[in-house]
Protein backbone atom coordinates (compact mmCIF):
# COMPACT_ATOMS: atom_id res chain seq x y z
CA UNK A 1 0.00 0.00 0.00
CA UNK A 2 2.80 2.18 -0.06
CA UNK A 3 3.30 4.97 -2.69
CA UNK A 4 4.43 3.58 -6.43
CA UNK A 5 7.11 4.46 -8.64
CA UNK A 6 5.96 6.28 -11.51
CA UNK A 7 7.53 3.85 -14.09
CA UNK A 8 6.42 5.50 -17.03
CA UNK A 9 9.90 6.74 -18.36
CA UNK A 10 11.35 3.36 -18.34
CA UNK A 11 8.30 1.07 -19.18
CA UNK A 12 10.14 -0.32 -21.82
CA UNK A 13 13.00 -1.65 -19.87
CA UNK A 14 10.46 -3.46 -17.19
CA UNK A 15 8.51 -4.92 -19.69
CA UNK A 16 11.81 -6.56 -21.15
CA UNK A 17 13.14 -4.71 -24.19
CA UNK A 18 16.17 -5.69 -23.52
CA UNK A 19 15.86 -9.06 -21.68
CA UNK A 20 16.34 -7.36 -18.13
CA UNK A 21 19.69 -7.07 -18.63
CA UNK A 22 21.25 -5.61 -15.42
CA UNK A 23 18.12 -5.46 -13.93
CA UNK A 24 17.90 -8.71 -12.21
CA UNK A 25 21.43 -8.93 -10.12
CA UNK A 26 20.73 -6.99 -8.34
CA UNK A 27 17.12 -6.77 -8.59
CA UNK A 28 15.56 -3.03 -9.69
CA UNK A 29 13.08 -2.07 -6.56
CA UNK A 30 10.71 -0.57 -10.09
CA UNK A 31 10.43 -3.96 -11.25
CA UNK A 32 10.66 -5.85 -8.22
CA UNK A 33 7.53 -3.96 -7.70
CA UNK A 34 6.15 -4.79 -10.98
CA UNK A 35 6.90 -8.68 -10.63
CA UNK A 36 4.97 -8.59 -7.51
CA UNK A 37 1.76 -6.91 -8.81
CA UNK A 38 1.99 -9.40 -11.83
CA UNK A 39 2.04 -12.64 -9.32
CA UNK A 40 -0.62 -11.14 -7.05
CA UNK A 41 -2.57 -11.10 -10.26
CA UNK A 42 -2.27 -14.50 -10.97
CA UNK A 43 -2.46 -15.45 -7.22
CA UNK A 44 -6.25 -13.76 -7.63
CA UNK A 45 -6.80 -17.14 -10.15
CA UNK A 46 -6.58 -19.00 -7.22
CA UNK A 47 -8.46 -17.16 -4.53
CA UNK A 48 -11.18 -16.87 -6.65
CA UNK A 49 -11.71 -20.28 -7.90
CA UNK A 50 -14.47 -22.59 -6.75
CA UNK A 51 -12.92 -25.50 -5.77
CA UNK A 52 -15.68 -27.54 -3.54
CA UNK A 53 -16.51 -30.34 -5.01
CA UNK A 54 -19.81 -30.42 -3.27
CA UNK A 55 -20.69 -26.92 -4.99
CA UNK A 56 -22.64 -27.18 -8.10
CA UNK A 57 -20.66 -24.51 -9.03
CA UNK A 58 -17.17 -26.05 -8.88
CA UNK A 59 -14.72 -25.57 -11.39
CA UNK A 60 -16.35 -21.83 -11.63
CA UNK A 61 -14.57 -18.73 -10.30
CA UNK A 62 -16.81 -17.04 -6.65
CA UNK A 63 -17.44 -13.64 -8.56
CA UNK A 64 -18.54 -11.77 -11.49
CA UNK A 65 -15.84 -9.65 -13.29
CA UNK A 66 -16.49 -6.45 -12.44
CA UNK A 67 -16.28 -7.04 -8.42
CA UNK A 68 -13.75 -9.67 -8.73
CA UNK A 69 -10.50 -7.47 -7.63
CA UNK A 70 -12.93 -5.94 -4.79
CA UNK A 71 -13.35 -9.26 -3.31
CA UNK A 72 -10.14 -10.15 -3.58
CA UNK A 73 -8.39 -6.58 -2.24
CA UNK A 74 -6.72 -5.85 -5.67
CA UNK A 75 -8.22 -2.91 -6.39
CA UNK A 76 -4.68 -1.17 -5.59
CA UNK A 77 -3.25 -2.28 -8.49
CA UNK A 78 -5.19 -0.67 -10.80
CA UNK A 79 -6.59 -3.22 -13.50
CA UNK A 80 -10.21 -3.90 -14.48
CA UNK A 81 -11.48 -7.40 -15.83
CA UNK A 82 -13.19 -6.79 -18.93
CA UNK A 83 -13.31 -10.78 -19.92
CA UNK A 84 -13.58 -14.49 -18.28
CA UNK A 85 -11.78 -17.36 -20.15
CA UNK A 86 -13.05 -21.02 -19.99
CA UNK A 87 -11.23 -24.10 -21.43
CA UNK A 88 -11.82 -27.70 -21.48
CA UNK A 89 -9.14 -30.58 -22.82
CA UNK A 90 -9.74 -33.52 -25.30
CA UNK A 91 -7.36 -35.06 -23.57
CA UNK A 92 -7.81 -36.81 -19.49
CA UNK A 93 -6.11 -34.60 -16.64
CA UNK A 94 -6.04 -35.84 -13.47
CA UNK A 95 -6.77 -32.92 -11.55
CA UNK A 96 -7.09 -30.41 -13.75
CA UNK A 97 -10.41 -30.03 -14.66
CA UNK A 98 -12.35 -29.63 -11.01
CA UNK A 99 -15.34 -31.07 -11.05
CA UNK A 100 -18.40 -30.69 -8.83
CA UNK A 101 -19.87 -33.99 -7.59
CA UNK A 102 -23.36 -33.23 -8.07
CA UNK A 103 -25.90 -34.40 -11.33
CA UNK A 104 -26.95 -30.42 -11.55
CA UNK A 105 -24.10 -28.50 -12.17
CA UNK A 106 -23.15 -25.10 -13.93
CA UNK A 107 -21.05 -27.08 -16.46
CA UNK A 108 -19.56 -30.77 -16.51
CA UNK A 109 -16.53 -30.26 -19.04
CA UNK A 110 -15.12 -26.70 -18.77
CA UNK A 111 -13.50 -24.74 -16.15
CA UNK A 112 -13.00 -21.17 -15.24
CA UNK A 113 -9.20 -20.55 -16.43
CA UNK A 114 -8.59 -17.36 -16.14
CA UNK A 115 -9.17 -13.53 -17.58
CA UNK A 116 -8.25 -10.42 -19.38
CA UNK A 117 -7.61 -7.23 -17.45
CA UNK A 118 -6.92 -3.69 -18.58
CA UNK A 119 -4.99 -1.01 -16.62
CA UNK A 120 -7.21 1.86 -15.53
CA UNK A 121 -6.16 5.70 -16.60
CA UNK A 122 -4.19 6.08 -13.72
CA UNK A 123 -2.31 2.96 -13.74
CA UNK A 124 -1.69 3.73 -17.07
CA UNK A 125 0.00 7.10 -16.46
CA UNK A 126 1.92 5.25 -13.93
CA UNK A 127 3.17 2.24 -16.06
CA UNK A 128 3.16 4.60 -19.23
CA UNK A 129 1.15 2.83 -21.74
CA UNK A 130 -2.17 0.85 -21.81
CA UNK A 131 -1.41 -2.33 -20.50
CA UNK A 132 -3.75 -5.15 -21.37
CA UNK A 133 -3.32 -8.15 -18.76
CA UNK A 134 -3.86 -11.95 -19.21
CA UNK A 135 -4.01 -14.26 -15.85
CA UNK A 136 -3.91 -18.05 -16.55
CA UNK A 137 -4.91 -20.30 -13.52
CA UNK A 138 -2.46 -23.17 -12.72
CA UNK A 139 -3.31 -26.26 -10.47
CA UNK A 140 -2.96 -27.03 -6.89
CA UNK A 141 -1.08 -30.58 -7.14
CA UNK A 142 0.69 -30.47 -9.99
CA UNK A 143 2.64 -33.22 -9.41
CA UNK A 144 -0.13 -36.07 -9.68
CA UNK A 145 -0.50 -34.80 -13.86
CA UNK A 146 3.01 -33.43 -14.86
CA UNK A 147 4.33 -36.92 -15.35
CA UNK A 148 1.79 -37.13 -17.96
CA UNK A 149 2.71 -33.95 -19.57
CA UNK A 150 5.90 -35.14 -20.83
CA UNK A 151 5.42 -37.93 -23.41
CA UNK A 152 4.16 -36.07 -26.71
CA UNK A 153 5.49 -32.76 -28.52
CA UNK A 154 3.61 -31.79 -31.53
CA UNK A 155 3.52 -28.76 -34.02
CA UNK A 156 2.25 -25.48 -33.39
CA UNK A 157 1.85 -23.22 -36.38
CA UNK A 158 1.41 -24.25 -39.86
CA UNK A 159 2.40 -26.61 -42.44
CA UNK A 160 3.36 -30.13 -42.26
CA UNK A 161 7.79 -29.29 -41.87
CA UNK A 162 6.60 -26.75 -38.47
CA UNK A 163 9.68 -27.26 -36.80
CA UNK A 164 8.23 -26.00 -33.14
CA UNK A 165 7.10 -27.98 -30.96
CA UNK A 166 4.76 -27.72 -27.66
CA UNK A 167 3.78 -30.09 -25.48
CA UNK A 168 0.34 -31.69 -25.99
CA UNK A 169 -1.31 -31.44 -23.03
CA UNK A 170 -1.19 -27.96 -22.99
CA UNK A 171 -1.91 -27.20 -26.36
CA UNK A 172 -5.22 -29.37 -25.98
CA UNK A 173 -6.32 -27.11 -23.23
CA UNK A 174 -5.50 -24.09 -25.11
CA UNK A 175 -7.15 -24.87 -28.23
CA UNK A 176 -9.46 -27.53 -27.22
CA UNK A 177 -13.70 -26.35 -28.09
CA UNK A 178 -16.85 -28.24 -28.61
CA UNK A 179 -20.00 -27.63 -30.18
CA UNK A 180 -21.81 -29.74 -27.10
CA UNK A 181 -20.35 -27.79 -24.61
CA UNK A 182 -22.34 -24.54 -22.78
CA UNK A 183 -19.53 -22.36 -22.32
CA UNK A 184 -16.58 -23.76 -24.40
CA UNK A 185 -18.43 -23.45 -27.75
CA UNK A 186 -14.93 -21.39 -28.89
CA UNK A 187 -11.28 -22.40 -27.33
CA UNK A 188 -9.29 -20.84 -24.58
CA UNK A 189 -7.37 -19.46 -27.44
CA UNK A 190 -10.34 -17.72 -29.37
CA UNK A 191 -11.78 -16.12 -26.35
CA UNK A 192 -8.44 -15.08 -25.47
CA UNK A 193 -7.47 -13.85 -28.84
CA UNK A 194 -11.17 -12.11 -29.69
CA UNK A 195 -10.72 -10.10 -26.44
CA UNK A 196 -7.23 -9.28 -27.20
CA UNK A 197 -7.66 -7.82 -30.20
CA UNK A 198 -10.90 -6.15 -29.37
CA UNK A 199 -9.15 -3.95 -26.41
CA UNK A 200 -5.69 -3.14 -29.07
CA UNK A 201 -8.34 -1.59 -31.76
CA UNK A 202 -9.75 0.72 -28.92
CA UNK A 203 -6.96 2.11 -27.07
CA UNK A 204 -4.93 1.90 -30.33
CA UNK A 205 -7.87 4.05 -32.46
CA UNK A 206 -7.32 6.38 -29.11
CA UNK A 207 -3.83 7.56 -29.87
CA UNK A 208 -2.80 5.40 -26.93
CA UNK A 209 0.48 3.34 -26.61
CA UNK A 210 -0.03 -0.28 -25.96
CA UNK A 211 1.36 -3.28 -24.30
CA UNK A 212 0.26 -7.20 -23.94
CA UNK A 213 1.29 -8.91 -20.55
CA UNK A 214 0.42 -12.35 -19.63
CA UNK A 215 1.16 -14.06 -16.48
CA UNK A 216 0.70 -17.51 -14.74
CA UNK A 217 1.72 -19.68 -12.24
CA UNK A 218 2.48 -23.43 -12.94
CA UNK A 219 0.24 -25.01 -15.75
CA UNK A 220 -1.05 -21.20 -16.12
CA UNK A 221 2.77 -19.86 -16.87
CA UNK A 222 2.51 -22.80 -20.09
CA UNK A 223 -0.64 -21.07 -20.84
CA UNK A 224 0.76 -17.55 -21.02
CA UNK A 225 3.56 -18.94 -23.57
CA UNK A 226 1.08 -20.40 -25.94
CA UNK A 227 -1.24 -17.15 -25.87
CA UNK A 228 2.15 -14.83 -26.13
CA UNK A 229 3.01 -17.04 -29.22
CA UNK A 230 -0.22 -16.66 -30.99
CA UNK A 231 -1.06 -13.27 -30.04
CA UNK A 232 2.91 -11.97 -31.31
CA UNK A 233 1.76 -14.30 -34.73
CA UNK A 234 -1.05 -12.21 -35.42
CA UNK A 235 -1.27 -8.45 -33.98
CA UNK A 236 1.41 -6.40 -35.43
CA UNK A 237 3.64 -4.15 -33.57
CA UNK A 238 2.39 -5.63 -29.89
CA UNK A 239 4.97 -5.57 -27.49
CA UNK A 240 4.20 -8.66 -25.65
CA UNK A 241 5.84 -10.26 -22.32
CA UNK A 242 5.43 -13.12 -19.96
CA UNK A 243 6.11 -13.08 -16.45
CA UNK A 244 5.67 -16.74 -15.00
CA UNK A 245 5.71 -18.07 -11.74
CA UNK A 246 7.20 -21.79 -11.53
CA UNK A 247 5.90 -22.71 -15.31
CA UNK A 248 7.22 -25.90 -16.76
CA UNK A 249 8.84 -26.51 -19.68
CA UNK A 250 6.74 -26.36 -22.67
CA UNK A 251 8.21 -26.49 -25.67
CA UNK A 252 11.50 -27.25 -27.71
CA UNK A 253 13.75 -24.88 -28.97
CA UNK A 254 12.28 -24.23 -32.09
CA UNK A 255 9.65 -22.81 -30.23
CA UNK A 256 12.00 -21.04 -28.29
CA UNK A 257 13.54 -19.41 -31.33
CA UNK A 258 9.91 -18.43 -32.72
CA UNK A 259 8.90 -16.50 -29.45
CA UNK A 260 12.70 -14.53 -29.88
CA UNK A 261 12.28 -14.05 -33.20
CA UNK A 262 8.54 -12.70 -32.75
CA UNK A 263 10.07 -10.17 -29.86
CA UNK A 264 8.43 -11.63 -27.14
CA UNK A 265 10.01 -11.41 -23.88
CA UNK A 266 9.77 -13.71 -21.59
CA UNK A 267 10.62 -13.69 -17.71
CA UNK A 268 10.40 -16.93 -15.60
CA UNK A 269 10.52 -16.89 -11.85
CA UNK A 270 11.74 -19.72 -10.72
CA UNK A 271 12.64 -21.13 -7.23
CA UNK A 272 15.40 -23.74 -6.94
CA UNK A 273 13.79 -26.18 -5.09
CA UNK A 274 10.76 -26.08 -7.02
CA UNK A 275 10.31 -29.20 -9.13
CA UNK A 276 7.86 -28.22 -11.68
CA UNK A 277 10.23 -25.80 -13.50
CA UNK A 278 12.25 -28.86 -13.92
CA UNK A 279 9.72 -30.57 -16.00
CA UNK A 280 9.15 -31.95 -18.75
CA UNK A 281 13.00 -32.84 -19.36
CA UNK A 282 13.91 -33.65 -16.38
CA UNK A 283 17.09 -35.31 -18.08
CA UNK A 284 16.82 -34.29 -21.56
CA UNK A 285 16.18 -30.66 -21.92
CA UNK A 286 18.18 -27.15 -23.42
CA UNK A 287 21.18 -29.09 -21.52
CA UNK A 288 21.83 -30.56 -24.10
CA UNK A 289 23.00 -27.78 -27.07
CA UNK A 290 26.23 -27.67 -25.28
CA UNK A 291 26.83 -30.77 -27.10
CA UNK A 292 28.00 -31.45 -30.61
CA UNK A 293 24.92 -31.26 -33.19
CA UNK A 294 25.70 -34.40 -34.45
CA UNK A 295 25.19 -36.14 -31.15
CA UNK A 296 22.17 -34.46 -30.37
CA UNK A 297 20.76 -33.66 -33.70
CA UNK A 298 18.18 -30.92 -34.20
CA UNK A 299 16.77 -31.40 -30.74
CA UNK A 300 13.13 -31.61 -32.53
CA UNK A 301 11.74 -33.32 -29.61
CA UNK A 302 13.63 -31.97 -26.56
CA UNK A 303 12.11 -29.98 -24.05
CA UNK A 304 13.63 -26.44 -23.84
CA UNK A 305 13.20 -23.12 -21.14
CA UNK A 306 12.58 -19.66 -22.82
CA UNK A 307 13.94 -16.19 -21.89
CA UNK A 308 15.59 -14.67 -18.88
CA UNK A 309 15.21 -16.55 -15.58
CA UNK A 310 15.14 -14.80 -11.87
CA UNK A 311 16.07 -18.03 -9.86
CA UNK A 312 15.16 -17.30 -5.79
CA UNK A 313 16.18 -19.70 -3.20
CA UNK A 314 13.74 -21.02 -0.12
CA UNK A 315 17.11 -21.03 1.92
CA UNK A 316 17.69 -17.12 1.51
CA UNK A 317 14.50 -16.85 3.90
CA UNK A 318 14.61 -16.57 7.39
CA UNK A 319 10.98 -16.93 7.56
CA UNK A 320 10.35 -20.29 5.93
CA UNK A 321 11.12 -24.06 6.57
CA UNK A 322 14.18 -25.34 4.85
CA UNK A 323 12.99 -29.11 4.87
CA UNK A 324 10.97 -31.10 2.40
CA UNK A 325 8.05 -29.50 0.79
CA UNK A 326 7.12 -29.82 -2.70
CA UNK A 327 4.11 -28.22 -2.20
CA UNK A 328 5.22 -25.45 -0.12
CA UNK A 329 8.04 -24.36 -2.98
CA UNK A 330 5.42 -24.22 -5.91
CA UNK A 331 3.17 -22.07 -4.11
CA UNK A 332 2.50 -18.58 -5.43
CA UNK A 333 2.92 -16.92 -2.08
CA UNK A 334 6.31 -18.27 -1.45
CA UNK A 335 7.61 -17.09 -4.82
CA UNK A 336 6.32 -13.69 -4.33
CA UNK A 337 7.80 -13.91 -0.59
CA UNK A 338 11.20 -14.50 -2.23
CA UNK A 339 11.05 -11.85 -4.42
CA UNK A 340 10.12 -9.51 -2.66
CA UNK A 341 12.97 -10.09 0.23
CA UNK A 342 15.22 -10.86 -2.85
CA UNK A 343 18.17 -8.55 -3.39
CA UNK A 344 21.02 -9.92 -5.47
CA UNK A 345 22.40 -13.60 -5.06
CA UNK A 346 25.29 -11.83 -2.94
CA UNK A 347 22.97 -10.34 -0.45
CA UNK A 348 20.49 -11.24 2.40
CA UNK A 349 17.09 -11.57 2.54
CA UNK A 350 15.89 -7.84 2.45
CA UNK A 351 15.73 -6.40 5.83
CA UNK A 352 13.02 -3.86 4.93
CA UNK A 353 10.38 -6.07 2.27
CA UNK A 354 7.20 -4.91 2.78
CA UNK A 355 5.16 -8.00 1.67
CA UNK A 356 2.90 -9.50 4.39
CA UNK A 357 4.53 -12.63 5.68
CA UNK A 358 1.89 -15.01 6.59
CA UNK A 359 0.22 -14.53 3.41
CA UNK A 360 3.10 -17.60 2.56
CA UNK A 361 0.78 -19.38 4.52
CA UNK A 362 -2.48 -19.51 2.99
CA UNK A 363 -2.51 -23.32 1.54
CA UNK A 364 0.61 -24.77 2.91
CA UNK A 365 2.83 -25.10 5.61
CA UNK A 366 5.89 -22.79 4.63
CA UNK A 367 6.30 -20.29 7.84
CA UNK A 368 8.68 -21.08 10.78
CA UNK A 369 6.94 -22.25 13.70
CA UNK A 370 7.97 -19.27 16.08
CA UNK A 371 5.79 -16.98 13.89
CA UNK A 372 2.80 -18.82 15.07
CA UNK A 373 0.57 -18.12 11.61
CA UNK A 374 -1.70 -21.54 11.18
CA UNK A 375 -1.03 -23.32 7.72
CA UNK A 376 -3.58 -23.29 4.94
CA UNK A 377 -5.14 -20.49 6.84
CA UNK A 378 -7.16 -19.19 3.90
CA UNK A 379 -10.83 -20.45 3.32
CA UNK A 380 -13.79 -19.25 3.29
CA UNK A 381 -15.99 -18.77 6.89
CA UNK A 382 -17.07 -21.69 8.34
CA UNK A 383 -15.79 -23.60 4.84
CA UNK A 384 -18.52 -21.56 2.99
CA UNK A 385 -21.70 -22.99 5.29
CA UNK A 386 -24.01 -19.93 6.25
CA UNK A 387 -27.12 -19.96 8.47
CA UNK A 388 -30.58 -19.58 6.56
CA UNK A 389 -33.57 -17.99 7.32
CA UNK A 390 -34.50 -21.70 9.45
CA UNK A 391 -31.92 -21.94 11.50
CA UNK A 392 -29.93 -24.29 9.13
CA UNK A 393 -26.42 -24.53 8.00
CA UNK A 394 -26.12 -24.85 4.32
CA UNK A 395 -24.58 -23.66 1.23
CA UNK A 396 -25.33 -20.25 0.04
CA UNK A 397 -27.11 -19.37 -2.82
CA UNK A 398 -24.65 -17.09 -5.16
CA UNK A 399 -25.71 -13.67 -6.37
CA UNK A 400 -27.48 -14.23 -9.49
CA UNK A 401 -24.42 -12.19 -11.03
CA UNK A 402 -21.89 -14.59 -9.75
CA UNK A 403 -23.23 -17.65 -11.41
CA UNK A 404 -21.24 -17.95 -14.54
CA UNK A 405 -23.87 -17.44 -17.92
CA UNK A 406 -21.33 -16.44 -20.75
CA UNK A 407 -23.62 -17.84 -23.36
CA UNK A 408 -27.46 -17.43 -23.93
CA UNK A 409 -28.91 -19.92 -22.00
CA UNK A 410 -27.03 -20.17 -18.80
CA UNK A 411 -29.20 -17.77 -16.88
CA UNK A 412 -32.04 -19.83 -17.26
CA UNK A 413 -30.12 -22.93 -16.19
CA UNK A 414 -28.40 -21.49 -13.27
CA UNK A 415 -31.95 -19.84 -12.29
CA UNK A 416 -33.02 -23.77 -11.80
CA UNK A 417 -30.34 -24.60 -10.34
CA UNK A 418 -31.37 -21.97 -7.40
CA UNK A 419 -34.83 -22.83 -7.36
CA UNK A 420 -33.86 -26.61 -6.58
CA UNK A 421 -31.46 -25.47 -3.89
CA UNK A 422 -34.37 -23.74 -2.39
CA UNK A 423 -36.33 -26.36 -2.48
CA UNK A 424 -33.82 -29.07 -0.64
CA UNK A 425 -33.40 -26.02 1.49
CA UNK A 426 -37.11 -26.43 2.58
CA UNK A 427 -37.37 -29.97 2.32
CA UNK A 428 -34.41 -30.24 5.40
CA UNK A 429 -36.52 -27.56 7.34
CA UNK A 430 -39.62 -29.82 6.78
CA UNK A 431 -38.04 -33.12 8.05
CA UNK A 432 -36.24 -31.12 11.13
CA UNK A 433 -40.28 -30.38 12.57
Amino acid sequence: MSPKEVISSKWREMHGSSDWKDLLDPLHPWLRREIIKYGELAQATYDAFDFDSSSEYCGSCRYNKHKLFDELGLKQNGYKVTEYIYAMSHMEIPRWLERSRLADTWSKDSNWIGYIACSDDEETRRIGRRDILVAWRGTVAPSEWYEDFQRKLEPIGHGDDHHARVEHGFLSIYTSKSKSTRYNKSSASEQVMSEIRKLVDLYRDRGEEVSLTITGHSLGGALALLNAHEASSTIPNLPVSVISFGAPRVGNGAFRDELHQKGVKTLRVVVKQDMVPKMPGLVFNEGLERFDEHITGALEWVYTHVGAELKLDVQSSPYLKHGLNFLGFHMTETYLHLVDGFLSTRSNFRVDAKRDVALVNKACDMLVDELRVPHSWYQLANKGLVCNEYGKWVKPRRDPEDIPSPIEGAQKHSLNIEEAQKGRERLVHLQSL
